[in-house]
């Protein structure tokens, strides 16, 4: 049997980006999947793995079980949460973007979806039709039967199957309407928008109670619209559009448009295609606390896993 003792540096590296993959889908916060590896680690290189001969099942039990324990005590604060709340955005390659499935996997579209799950169904979720670990596997990561695995990945898989959002595989196609939706959105060309919405795009706009945002999604064309175009009339945050540094970058595996002012990040804005090429949903991040890892440049790396619910 293998011995991991004289490495454990180097074994815990070869995983790192796993274990941050798993412990970010579960989450769907980048600053606490990454407290959850660091602790993650803290376990490992104080285990006793003289008689461990696969570490790659090892750490991701140990970080699927800190993920889910930060998540029951994260729902608890997200009950008081001022309007919606949604995941934290994160920079990630042209390689994430290039894999539908890594791309579809980590989009802000598929965690929306997933915070409607408990943490167990999440985790049991993302280990299974992410991961393709088996159900004995993922019985030995979250310490639960079999039987219990199955069920819950029979309630995750329906429920994510049943409000499972349309992921438009056409990046360029993607970028195309991104770059065109805030062309028309700073010079108040509503005709413009209209034809770039679909009819029953929501918005949704998450300001954490600190940065002033629509309180409930906002739905219809004609609404958000109207929305966008007026948000172009006006300083936002105190910043002037034409005083702000606007680029499309990499989000959570597409294009995404960053706002920069102020010597801050302003806030993030994704949106999500049907098959006709039109806008089904926005969701436009302001929480100064979920900005930081778009603001500190690190572009993440995720691990692909495999096709989530064909």
């Amino acid at each position: 049997m293998t011995s991991f003792d004289d490495q454990p540096d180097q074994v815990f590296g070869e995983h790192r980006r796993l274990l941050f993959s798993v412990a970010y889908r579960i989450l769907g916060t980048a600053a606490d999947a990454e407290d959850a590896v660091q602790d993650a680690w803290l376990k490992w290189s104080t285990a006793d793995r003289s008689r461990l001969s696969e570490p790659r099942a090892y750490l991701v039990r140990i970080v699927s079980n800190l993920a889910m324990d930060r998540l029951r005590s994260a729902r608890a604060r997200r009950e008081t949460y001022v309007g919606p709340w949604l995941p934290e955005p994160i920079l990630t390659d042209g390689d994430t973007a290039d894999d539908v499935t890594a791309a579809e996997s980590v989009s802000m579209a598929l965690l929306v979806v997933l915070e409607s799950l408990t943490p167990l169904e999440r985790a049991v979720f993302v280990l299974k039709e992410v991961f393709g670990f088996s159900y004995a596997e993922i019985g030995d990561a979250v310490d639960r039967s079999e039987d219990t695995v199955r069920q819950a990945a029979h309630r995750a898989r329906g429920h994510v199957r049943a409000r499972r959002p349309r992921f438009h595989t056409d990046r360029a196609r993607r970028r195309a309407v991104t770059e065109q939706f805030f062309a028309a959105a700073t010079g108040g060309d509503l005709n413009a928008l209209m034809q770039l919405l679909a009819p029953d795009v929501t918005l949704w706009t998450d300001g954490g109670g600190r940065v002033r945002q629509a309180m409930h999604p906002v739905t219809g064309a004609a609404r958000v619209a109207a929305w966008f175009a007026a948000i172009g009339t006006r300083p936002y945050q105190g910043v002037d559009l034409a005083d702000m540094a606007v680029e499309v970058a990499d989000l959570n595996g597409g294009p995404a448009i960053v706002f920069r002012g102020a010597g801050r990040v302003i806030a993030t804005l994704s949106l999500d295609l049907g098959d006709d090429g039109r806008i089904t949903a926005i969701h436009n991040v302001a929480t100064p606390d979920k900005l930081h890892a778009v603001a500190d440049g690190t572009i993440h790396r995720v691990e692909p896993g495999q096709d989530v619910i064909r």
